[in-house]
């Protein structure tokens, strides 16, 4: 999940970022004191979560909430204010939460599981990804059409790794088995990633693939994933479960493996 915290006094939102920081269900939080600013790191930066004061100077957390919706509808906005003569006018922003100030952890903890729920229940996600069998992406029941083969694996490859982040130098070790990776293939792999980010953006799903400190990285929550769901104890990905995993790419059998064994040992 990925949040971001506004406000106009920079200790809260320092205090705010680290409390946001130690939450695992967060990957990625930014702060800002300036709502302009903010405004246009979302633009680029679709946020899940939204932290917002409501009392700033120039644009208030009001209207920064109306544009912020008005572009990526998805996001949880909670307000956070010393001010409880606002929560009409938050909740008439469809807001899901409203905080009045200082921010507590366990209050901060209840409200991300609350976005969580909200965003799963308001925006179910229209990317379904099949990893039982061989590997496809759907977005809104439409099978995504690779340029590249390996455009393909590096996805399927980072959808087995489920949020963790890969290092190119792993990434090249899959794609590329037994292979140097001396400069010319670091050239190739950077094609195969490109080619794979021009995929999702033709799709519109860019944001499910993430890119920070030379790792990459799959946002498990944006996904419908049957691998996913068989982890969360689902019981229709378990009946779709038949043993195969993966058959596109060799390097899936030890998931497959794991997966068998789940089925044998119950566990």
């Amino acid at each position: 999940m990925r949040a971001v915290c506004v406000d106009d006094d920079r200790q809260v939102v320092e205090d705010t970022v680290s409390l946001c920081g130690r939450l695992k269900e967060v990957d990625l939080v930014q702060g800002f004191t300036d709502s302009r600013e903010a405004l246009r790191w979302l633009e680029y930066h679709p946020a899940d979560f939204a932290l917002l004061d409501i009392h700033m100077p120039e644009m208030d957390g009001l209207e920064l909430a109306q544009r912020l919706l008005s572009r990526h509808p998805g996001t949880a906005v909670v307000f956070l204010t010393a001010h409880p003569r606002y929560a009409v006018d938050a909740f008439a922003m469809h807001a899901c939460g409203y905080i009045l100030k200082p921010l507590s952890p366990e209050r901060l903890i209840r409200e991300v599981d609350h976005a969580i729920l909200y965003r799963k229940a308001a925006f179910p996600s229209h990317i379904k990804v099949k990893t039982f069998g061989n590997f496809e992406i759907l977005v809104d029941g439409r099978m995504v059409a690779f340029k590249r083969s390996r455009a393909k694996e590096l996805l399927a490859f980072l959808v087995d790794r489920q949020g963790g982040g890969v290092s190119r130098a792993e990434i090249f070790a899959v794609l590329w088995d037994n292979r140097n990776y001396d400069h010319a293939m670091q050239k190739q792999l950077d094609v195969i990633i490109r080619s794979l980010r021009e995929t999702l953006r033709q799709y519109q799903i860019s944001e499910i693939l993430e890119m920070r400190s030379g790792y990459l990285r799959i946002r498990p929550e944006l996904l419908e994933c049957d691998l996913y769901l068989y982890e969360e104890g689902d019981k229709r990905a378990a009946e779709a479960y038949r043993g195969e995993y993966m058959n596109n790419y060799p390097w899936g059998s030890m998931t497959e493996a794991s997966l068998t064994r789940s089925i044998h040992y119950g566990y």
